[in-house]
């Protein structure tokens, strides 16, 4: 397990750091878990060696959002002063999130027609 966690937060490192000597717009985590992603598409056996300890994080990820919780509350006055402009980019987000949704789907279901005899 130790050696599996360790491979899970090299990567980790390791997007942090394309990351910082980049200067790309996405969070260091993201672009580890690409990388990740990469290797186990190339080296598919490496997922034996990590699954079972990306099980185990995944069984308590509800622990992982006890951090953010805690800032919530830190900040709540905050987040109280700036309910409004909190409350529209949440509408407009999920608007947008539904509409590409939509979108992508219909055309999607249209291609998928196109080529079915």
């Amino acid at each position: 397990m130790i050696p599996a966690l360790a491979t899970l937060l090299v990567f980790q490192l390791l997007g942090e750091a394309l990351v910082l000597a980049t200067g790309a717009p996405v969070p260091g985590p993201v672009a580890g878990l690409a990388m990740l992603l990469f290797t186990l598409v190339l080296w598919p056996s490496v997922l034996g060696a990590i699954k079972p300890t990306a099980q185990t994080l995944l069984q308590h990820l509800s622990l992982l959002f006890v951090p953010a919780g805690v800032g919530v509350m830190l900040h709540l006055q905050r987040l109280g002063d700036e309910a409004l402009a909190i409350g529209v980019a949440l509408v407009v987000s999920t608007l947008v999130g539904l509409a590409s949704a939509a979108l992508t789907m219909t055309w999607l279901m249209k291609r998928i027609q196109r080529t079915q005899p």
